[in-house]
């Protein structure tokens, strides 16, 4: 195999294959970085990657929540024309899968490599509050002090099994969420210390229906016929502790639209005074990767699929993204090692080098 590769460089092996098994060996690739550079060493080979949309594929398989996505354009000049005439000529046509190409091979690029951090950006609503300002969920964004109470607290209810919702905005629209961490408050100032934590805990992430209007913080409302929840988590067991607990995402899922609700199922304590159930929380961390400004999204879309907006002022971090960039020669000989035993699997027991004679 190795001495073929060496023997006949010129020669392009993917054109040897039919359409359909070209394409099956390049789906196989699963880094966006391989996909770029595939897409540099020949014309035949760039043409495969771009029509086929082998980026966005790899991106849906990343993230199946791209799937509403309907458009996507660059940077901040208006591509409305573009989006009216797509289909109107095969120039306009290989225009459009160009730019997608484009798009979703940063996109994949800046799923792996930008920098993971916290990703709440301010608190919007929580479905009752206790005492405001004292309880208010502003609170749940700063870290606790010892002995200093700094929590929100909802309402008391009668029935445990009523559940409250904390909500945030996240630092952008395009927000890789891999982490939620959330400390249950333990209220030292009363009797026996008690920890006034929920049995579960659920998560939806998703985008406005229309602009959030900043309302009065007195309002007790979670605003959840504001929003289109996009992504339902399942209820992670919540465990009566005064300590930051960490609920991890069985595979990191993108928020569209960049809201975050927390939603406190089950009251554990009851309050001595009153003998009501209450939920208080210390602090909510979100842990993962904003992708703003590089990335943005539009979703009041009259056709209901989102728009990608890619800023390409935003230069890190770089992918090659033209012919000119050139594919190194030892790279092109690692991509020829790596997908020859795929494509002997995919033509059964053919002889490679009788195949090509």
């Amino acid at each position: 195999m190795l001495e073929f590769i060496h023997t006949a460089p010129c020669m392009d092996w993917l054109n040897g294959l039919e359409p359909d098994m070209s394409v099956k060996v390049l789906t196989c690739l699963d880094n966006p970085k391989d996909l770029v550079q595939i897409s540099t060493v020949s014309c035949t080979w760039r043409q495969i990657v771009v029509e086929n949309g082998l980026c966005k594929k790899l991106c849906l398989r990343m993230f199946p929540q791209l799937s509403r996505v309907g458009h996507v354009i660059e940077s901040n000049n208006s591509d409305a024309k573009d989006y009216a005439e797509v289909g109107s000529s095969n120039s306009k046509e290989w225009d459009t899968l160009e730019r997608e190409h484009r798009v979703y091979a940063f996109l994949a690029h800046a799923c792996t490599s930008f920098p993971e951090g916290d990703c709440i950006s301010k608190a919007i609503s929580a479905s009752s509050t206790d005492n405001y300002p004292e309880e208010s969920i502003q609170h749940t964004l700063v870290f606790s002090v010892a002995r200093r109470a700094s929590y929100w607290s909802s309402k008391g209810q009668k029935n445990p099994a009523v559940p409250e919702m904390l909500t945030y905005k996240l630092k952008s629209d395009f927000v890789i969420v891999t982490e939620i961490n959330i400390h249950p408050f333990k209220a030292y100032f009363q009797h026996g210390s008690p920890i006034y934590s929920a049995r579960g805990v659920r998560f939806r992430m998703g985008h406005a229906k229309f602009p959030i209007v900043e309302s009065d913080p007195m309002e007790e409302s979670c605003h959840d016929d504001k929003f289109e929840w996009t992504h339902t988590s399942q209820v992670f067991p919540m465990a009566q502790k005064n300590c930051l607990q960490t609920f991890k995402l069985p595979e990191p899922v993108l928020c569209i639209g960049g809201f975050l609700q927390i939603e406190l199922v089950g009251r554990v304590q009851r309050q001595e005074m009153d003998d009501l159930f209450y939920i208080c929380v210390s602090h909510v961390q979100v842990k993962g990767k904003s992708l703003g400004p590089a990335f943005s999204v539009e979703t009041n879309v009259p056709s209901g699929l989102f728009v990608l907006k890619r800023q390409t002022k935003f230069n890190q971090p770089s992918l090659p993204e033209n012919e000119s960039d050139a594919i190194s020669t030892g790279d092109l000989e690692r991509h020829g090692r790596e997908m020859l035993p795929i494509v002997n699997v995919l033509l059964a027991n053919v002889d490679f080098e009788e195949y090509y004679e």
